[in-house]
């Protein structure tokens, strides 16, 4: 008699995978841990274990993080939810499981039955939990009460009260989408708070920008908190309708938006433990006294616009791109557009479309991604209507997202643009003969990494890159502007072309060049620079940080948060941030371990 060794289900190894490493964690001893991780391991945490948004990687760093937060966070209660998978060897399995003050969810995936990866996510505080399904407000108070205010009455008295007669405990800097997102979250959760904006309404940062703007991230990828999209909402929606949709969502969420006031200064008081906000709220100035203080001012600085002599000798028109107006008074105009990025496509053919006669200088390389083929290739699988049909949400999508390791995220994204180079093999053959610099990132990555690395070197095409490809949009490559005339330009290869519209699509600084002029240079230095992973590509230098420096977790200075990134972002990473500032709201102890080093300044 021959006897056989049982067959485990995914689901069943995944399972005993969770209680090996509950009991584990139980014994308060990284050693006993430890044996669970493959050689090659990562876990990363997002709040829970950490009070911070850190990865470890390795053996190493995972036992120096357990010997610092084990004991104190007394995790337990792994459960699986719903059945874990399999395919090429690696078994995936969602779970769910409690600290001492919080709920959490995570994501494991399992390589010869050791962890490979591990995610662990806060998802709500132990009796601070959002007033929503059983716990919501009744609204209606039901018989009879003398002096009975209405809710727009109460809600005129909080508008009226906050800020004046009371402090807010956390001030917003930025009113664009990060700033909404995050003070829904903080409002839901019972955080008072002030969103400080200096356009006169929520949504007016896209209604500002040129008409024929549109999102090139797809609906499923852009959704809000807790209100996602009408079904029949566009794949790519126009700037004003999500400056529209934005400005509703504020009033609906009951938001506190200082829309027409500027920041003026911040200052941070060691002896109260509060910052001094002066502001100047439509003609008046006030001082707000927040405990914390949060930018949420997008992923970048002030615009790059560079200084090139004779720019003051200039007879047409000239600015950045964050200030061109469209395309409607340069018919039969010739423009130059000096960029090749995102704003730089888009510009140009907008141009075009309407009689002008444009050329694209382009200094360096970019990649481009047909918008059919990223979204198919890149986000089909977690943002569409496919992944609906699949069982992934949005909320489910970022978390896949979230569960894969920056380290290794490349190795993910590489086949993807491999194939994006065999599908779109003909444009890119053809842009490359218009002599467009093209590049696929350093290491053949990709958009994503781009965008992580430097927040720059790409455009999603949604049709430019055939009017350069087909000469319609005129190109010079390697080059750059190195001199303005009076009614041209001449470039540093010598040609001279003629403009009465110069537009520089030339970026934007890093972030934290908001709080040298805000607060101080010294606090912007504290901080340190903002974005990037320090993976030693072009424009993010090294060392390895692993995370993206100083987003959505606690920086080196005290009380001072940094928000923004794409719709997507913004949407999950909110998430973290808010419970961040409502567990210091109530009191509760946040040891953050693993605070970030600063090896980069502005």
């Amino acid at each position: 008699m021959t006897l056989t060794a049982p067959v485990f289900t995914p689901s069943v190894r995944a399972q005993r995978w969770l209680d090996a490493f509950g009991a584990a964690l139980a014994t308060g001893k990284p050693d006993a841990v430890l044996p669970l991780f493959d050689a090659d391991c990562y876990w990363r945490d997002l709040v829970s274990f950490t009070w911070n948004i850190r990865t470890q990687e390795g053996h190493d760093a995972i036992r120096d993080m357990l010997s610092a937060r084990q004991a104190d966070t007394a995790a337990a209660n792994f459960q699986l939810e719903g059945e874990a998978t399999e395919a090429d060897g690696i078994t995936d399995a969602w779970f769910t499981f409690e600290t001492r003050v919080s709920r959490g969810r995570g994501h494991l995936r399992l390589k010869n039955d050791k962890a490979w990866t591990l995610l662990t996510t806060m998802v709500e505080l132990k009796g601070f939990e959002e007033k929503k399904g059983t716990r919501r407000i009744k609204g209606a108070e039901h018989g009879a009460q003398q002096g009975r205010k209405s809710w727009l009455e109460r809600r005129h008295e909080e508008e009226a009260r906050l800020g004046y007669d009371e402090q807010p405990y956390t001030v917003i800097i930025g009113g664009g989408q990060g700033g909404i997102i995050l003070a829904a979250r903080l409002k839901r959760l019972g955080v008072p708070t002030i969103v400080i904006e200096k356009n006169a309404r929520a949504g007016d940062s896209w209604r500002n920008r040129y008409k024929t703007l549109c999102l090139h991230d797809p609906v499923w990828y852009d959704h809000l908190p807790y209100m996602p999209f009408p079904d029949d909402w566009p794949v790519f929606a126009p700037k004003d309708k999500v400056g529209d949709w934005l400005e509703m969502y504020t009033k609906v969420m009951e938001i506190n938006y200082w829309g027409s006031t500027t920041a003026k200064k911040a200052t941070f008081n060691e002896d109260t433990g509060e910052w001094e906000v002066v502001v100047d709220r439509a003609g008046k100035e006030v001082t707000l006294r927040p405990k914390q203080l949060v930018f949420a001012l997008g992923v970048s600085g002030y615009a790059n616009v560079p200084k090139i002599p004779g720019a003051e000798t200039f007879e047409g028109d000239q600015h950045h791109s964050s200030k061109h107006p469209g395309p409607e008074a340069y018919k039969g105009k010739k423009a130059v557009v000096l960029g090749s990025n995102n704003s730089a496509h888009d510009i140009c053919a907008a141009l075009w479309e309407n009689g002008a006669d444009v050329t694209m200088v382009q200094r360096s390389s970019t990649h481009i991604a047909p918008s059919d083929s990223l979204m198919e290739l890149a986000l089909g699988g977690l943002y569409s209507e496919e992944a609906l049909k699949n069982g992934i949400d949005h909320h489910k999508a970022d978390l896949v997202f979230a569960s894969v390791p920056y380290k290794i995220m490349h190795t993910f994204h590489i086949p993807v643009y491999d194939e994006m180079k065999k599908r779109d093999a003909d444009l890119y053959g053809r842009l490359e003969k218009a002599g467009f610099m093209l590049d696929f990132g350093d290491d053949g990555s990709g958009l994503f990494m781009k965008y992580l690395r430097r927040g720059s070197g790409y455009y999603i095409d949604v049709g430019a890159s055939e009017l350069v490809a087909n000469g319609s949009v005129k190109l010079k490559s390697h080059n750059n502007i190195e001199r303005i005339n009076p009614n041209s330009v001449t470039l540093t290869d010598g040609t001279e072309l003629p403009a009465d519209l110069l537009v520089y699509a030339t970026g934007y600084g890093s972030m934290n060049h908001w709080l040298a002029d805000l607060v101080s240079p010294e606090v912007a230095d504290r901080v340190g620079k903002v974005w990037g992973l320090g993976s030693s590509t072009t424009k993010d230098p090294g060392p390895w940080e692993g995370e993206l420096r100083n987003m959505w977790k606690p920086t080196n200075q005290k009380q001072l948060w940094i928000h923004g990134g794409n719709l997507h972002q913004s949407r999950h990473y909110s998430q973290f941030l808010s419970l961040q500032l409502k567990a210091r709201y109530e009191g509760l102890d946040t040891p953050v371990y693993g605070q970030a080093a600063v090896h980069h300044l502005r």
